[in-house]
């Protein structure tokens, strides 16, 4: 087998469907969704599945799917009041959830959901505020920005393979910084060496982590470099250097 052959075979291996089964559809969102219903009332403009599924990179080793709530900007309670609240009603419903940084993360029949609640910046358009528990902060986003930004970028393979690099090494590296780092190192680089660029990927974080400025796309005065401290950019540098002083494939993804 070819390194190129290898990391398609383990990336196949763990990269999840963008549509979703019947049973998460059924007994997993749609309760979910109407959960989320109750607690938001008028406010609720939609809630749609974002994140990795969409943008095609998801993996079976981390959250199995993302649900982003959209609510009206005439919402009167603050984001922090919006978050907060959210997490008090899924511990109320006797669902198993944990504060993140911009999501509630929730265990519900057995599927780990990523719940992304944001208040719409006006009346139309897809710009969004969210909350930032680690900062108490705010941010603006846009999700659909995102999506496309991965989905045309042509490095989904390589993508999905540092996620699961990430997982199997249990590495602290937020999802949109990630994805950002890889567009942005692989800037010109083939589309079709996902091997050899997974690789330049690691001598890349290994060498540039801790410096490089990493903006969000839908979002100039985003850093996302900044969602990680510089302890756990070193933590990244060093898991990477390993990987490349691995002897074998086998011990750098699987």
């Amino acid at each position: 087998m070819t390194p190129d052959q290898y990391v398609n075979s383990v990336v196949q291996k763990h990269r999840l469907p963008e549509t979703l089964d019947s049973y998460t559809s059924l007994y997993v969102v749609s309760p979910l969704k109407q959960i989320i219903s109750n607690w938001a009332g008028v406010c609720l403009c939609e809630t749609k599945l974002s994140g990795s599924r969409v943008k095609g990179t998801a993996i079976d080793l981390s959250t199995d799917l993302d649900l982003f709530i959209s609510l009206s900007s005439t919402t009167q309670n603050s984001l922090k009041e919006i978050y907060d609240s959210l997490y008090s009603r899924m511990v109320d419903e006797g669902i198993t959830a944990r504060k993140q940084n911009v999501s509630i993360g929730v265990t519900y029949q057995g599927k780990k959901v990523d719940l992304v609640p944001a208040k719409r910046q006006g009346q139309y358009g897809n710009d969004h505020s969210l909350y930032k528990r680690k900062a108490d902060s705010w941010t603006k986003t846009n999700i659909d920005t995102h999506i496309s930004r991965v989905r045309q970028s042509g490095r989904i393979t390589e993508i999905a393979a540092l996620k699961i690099w990430r997982e199997n090494h249990n590495l602290e590296f937020p999802s949109i910084y990630l994805e950002c780092f890889a567009i942005n190192s692989l800037y010109g680089r083939s589309l079709n060496a996902p091997a050899e660029n997974f690789m330049y990927l690691l001598r890349d974080i290994r060498d540039n982590i801790q410096t490089r400025r990493i903006i969000d796309p839908a979002n100039t005065n985003n850093v996302l470099s900044d969602e990680l401290s510089q302890m756990e950019k070193k933590s990244l540098g060093i898991a990477a250097q390993q990987s490349l002083a691995a002897p074998y494939w086998g011990d750098i993804i699987w």
